[in-house]
């Protein structure tokens, strides 16, 4: 009666997951459909110049700016995240890995804008010293990193906890070294759950607002290099959310819808990925 239960319950929240995925995909389209028709897709992809009293909505700079720092902040926090979750299951004394484990918890809920409070006061300042103004591309990679690393080593615990303990037992009766019981036992079993897991920063990073917005420089234009300042589409999304209208406040609405569209691409692509 309770798994017929807890299986119910559990039908009942990914439907109603979907159904709110779809009920805002839905309502993206509905608010962007009239800067779809009237504006050309490399008007607004591929163009760098944002200037709306102009009507020009060239979004390519600010989606080449969101990547790049999501990307980048991947590239650092997946494989650290991996490792760290890994040294907490196979090799961290109990006495080490319990509070470690406890402050990614912590880490990972903390709110994005302190996140970036502390990016803005400590590691701007830093970045100074190197790259003047300090609030640059690489500082919102470096915050973005740290942000989504607690989940990466949350996910990946979570999951080595995971794999059959007939399949552990195996690689102890073979006497396999740690790495190789990782490597050649655990992966094959965790390496789905890693995989969506590490789409899941990636949305977060890409649809991260506050911390980038207040070190990234907030400049539009092209990303030519770490050490400049750039502004992403969900910083301009929420600096000219408050006052856009018509075709400007329409193109604000395609932003987000591109973002979406972008995190669902990868997610599937992860499925297919996995399976194959």
């Amino acid at each position: 009666m309770r798994d017929a239960l807890l299986r119910f319950l559990s039908i009942m929240a990914a439907l109603v997951a979907g159904t709110l995925l779809l009920l805002i995909l839905g309502e993206l389209v509905r608010a962007s459909w009239p800067a779809l028709r009237s504006l050309p897709l490399g008007g607004w992809l591929l163009s760098g110049h944002w200037a709306p009293s102009e009507g020009e909505f060239g979004l390519g700079a600010m989606l080449a700016a969101s990547l790049i720092t999501s990307v980048l902040a991947l590239a650092i926090a997946g494989p650290v995240g991996v490792f760290l979750g890994g040294w907490l299951h196979l090799s961290a004394p109990a006495r080490v890995a319990s509070p470690l484990r406890a402050l990614q918890g912590v880490m990972a809920g903390v709110p994005s804008v302190v996140y970036g409070f502390w990016g803005l006061v400590t590691l701007v300042p830093l970045v100074n010293l190197w790259a003047p103004p300090g609030a640059v591309l690489i500082t919102a990679v470096l915050v973005l990193a740290l942000m989504i690393l607690p989940l990466s080593v949350i996910v990946t615990d979570a999951a080595l906890h995971q794999v059959p303990a007939p399949a552990m037992q195996a690689a102890r009766a073979l006497s396999l070294s740690r790495w190789g019981t990782f490597r050649k036992v655990m992966w094959p079993h965790v390496r789905g759950s890693v995989a969506s897991g590490i789409v899941l920063q990636f949305g977060r990073a890409l649809g991260e607002t506050m911390a980038v917005l207040m070190v990234a420089g907030n400049v539009l234009q092209w990303p030519s290099s770490l050490t400049e300042p750039v502004r992403t589409i969900t910083a301009n999304i929420a600096l000219e959310m408050g006052y856009a209208s018509g075709l400007h406040l329409q193109v604000l609405f395609l932003s987000g819808l591109v973002l979406l569209v972008m995190v669902i691409f990868s997610m599937l692509l992860v499925r297919v990925g996995v399976r194959s």
